[in-house]
């Protein structure tokens, strides 16, 4: 780990509902201004949703309007060819995500590096492995994760892609947390996913262990947090309004975590209507809550607070530009309550 202190700042997971960028990065500024993140515009445009975002030269891969998808039935042998060179070679310039799939992030390189005073730390993401292998399928709607050549493909496809960003990033700012947004792995183990233990840790490793920053997985839903806390990553984002009683199962697996220098992104804020009927304190409350769900396990309570991050419950791309106001409220209201009180 490197020396970075979470100290309870807060941290926004990545997608708005916004169409602007400038007034998505605004936003980000004003609310997340310890930790900016560049802002996923999935409403913008369909290359913006965190599929197709990250799918420029993916072997065989089709675009439409709605729909991206992997074209399995012709010969994808050059293609694969020039991802595999570009792997061995690791050359980024192959993992470069366009303005055309991504203008929240030139948008947002853009405005940091017009201010005087640039952040000390700034967090970009990727889809995960596990999660664009299932999205994307085939010809047959097979998803690309079941297919032994094109899983491998997968993996080091999404690994040039982060290392490219995180590599865009470090020229704003030394420090980076690159996260790996992993939303199927809340169905790992169902009838729906066939998928190894093993393959799982393999398929993240192979895009974790290609970041030489800060390391964070994301995951809104419940999974197995052991598989996630078995990997190399050094921060866990997680929906700790409605799971965390499920991560406080692994008491083990979370120590082992802590004592590695692990910290903890609580996902506090909801990122539905419920937020309607939340306010700071109430949020507060329910933090300090599910804190108290490890510390009946037996951790200290001054030893989770350092070692954790207050964030909404998952990216905010699906609610209505208004609900998603008031979750950044929110969600930065009770990161400076919690630090008024503690810190």
């Amino acid at each position: 780990m490197s020396a970075f202190r979470a100290q309870l700042q807060a941290l926004q997971i990545g997608s708005l509902p916004y169409l602007d960028p400038d007034r998505a990065c605004a936003l980000v500024f004003e609310h997340f201004a310890d930790i900016p993140s560049w802002p996923q515009l999935p409403r913008r445009v369909f290359q913006e949703n965190m599929y197709a975002q990250f799918s420029e030269r993916f072997p065989g891969i089709v675009m439409e309007q709605d729909r991206v998808w992997c074209d399995r039935s012709r010969d994808l042998d050059p293609e694969l060819t020039r991802l595999y060179a570009a792997y061995l070679d690791d050359d980024l310039s192959y993992g470069e995500t366009s303005a055309g799939y991504a203008l929240g992030l030139h948008t947002f390189a853009q405005r940091v590096s017009e201010q005087a005073q640039k952040p000390a730390i700034v967090k970009g993401q990727v889809t995960g492995p596990v999660s664009w292998g299932l999205t994307v399928v085939d010809q047959n709607r097979r998803p690309i994760l079941y297919d032994d050549i094109l899983s491998d493909a997968v993996a080091k496809h999404l690994r040039l892609k982060a290392r490219w960003q995180e590599a865009f990033l470090r020229r704003l700012c030394d420090t980076v947390i690159m996260s790996i947004d992993e939303p199927f792995m809340s169905s790992f183990g169902s009838a729906y996913v066939s998928l190894s233990r093993e393959m799982a840790i393999a398929l993240l490793e192979e895009v974790l262990s290609g970041l030489a920053g800060l390391k964070m997985v994301h995951c809104c839903g419940n999974t197995d947090w052991s598989l996630l806390l078995a990997t190399s990553t050094q921060i866990l984002s997680f929906d700790a309004y409605d799971y965390a009683v499920n991560l406080a199962l692994y008491p083990a697996e979370i120590e082992a975590f802590l004592a590695r220098g692990g910290i903890l992104a609580w996902g506090i804020t909801p990122n539905s209507p419920a937020v309607w009927n939340e306010t700071v304190d109430s949020l507060v409350e329910r933090l300090l809550a599910a804190m108290g769900l490890l510390v009946q396990k037996g951790f200290r309570l001054d030893d989770i607070l350092g070692a954790s991050l207050i964030s909404p419950a998952c990216g905010l791309g699906p609610v209505s530009e208004e609900l998603a106001d008031r979750i950044l409220v929110l969600t930065s209201g009770v990161s400076r309550a919690m630090q008024a009180r503690y810190l």
